[in-house]
């Protein structure tokens, strides 16, 4: 398995995990920064969203011991029609990096992303992008609070 870039390691030491945390990733890829967030998290969980199912199939292929531990589940499913399960728990954290309904290249997506993300995190928790150094934090608007 391949250790994460130079890039994606700044990303990942930035974001303020802590153990037993809940972190949603939305687009990830392969899964490798959602793979070093499960190592930090303990009793914590992360799950792991992204739209293309040839990107799910990857990070299930290269996280089976993190999805065996019960650190990390995966859920092919776009930030824009993201919603909790019957029983799961509001997340504390989420991040997307090269995210298009994150970044601004695709703004109706991405207004309806944001009130999904809302809607899965615990009051209080936090989202952030890439395009800061090396992060940014979105702050939601108060009227996306409990949309859901």
């Amino acid at each position: 398995m391949n250790p994460l870039s130079p890039r994606l390691a700044e990303i990942v030491n930035a974001l303020p995990i802590r153990p037993g945390m809940r972190v949603l990733e939305i687009g990830c890829g392969p899964g490798a920064a959602a793979r070093a967030i499960a190592a930090r998290l303990g009793t914590g969980h992360i799950l792991a969203i992204d739209r293309c199912g040839k990107a799910i199939a990857q990070a299930r292929e290269h996280a089976a011991a993190e999805i065996a531990s019960g650190r990390m589940s995966l859920r092919q499913v776009k930030a824009e029609e993201l919603v909790l399960l019957p029983g799961e728990q509001p997340f504390d954290l989420a991040f997307g990096i090269r995210v298009g309904a994150l970044d601004g290249r695709h703004p109706e997506a991405g207004r309806m992303a944001l009130a999904r993300i809302a809607a899965v995190l615990r009051p209080g928790g936090r989202l952030f992008v890439d395009g800061g150094d090396p992060l940014r934090e979105v702050l939601l608007p108060r009227w996306l609070d409990g949309v859901g």
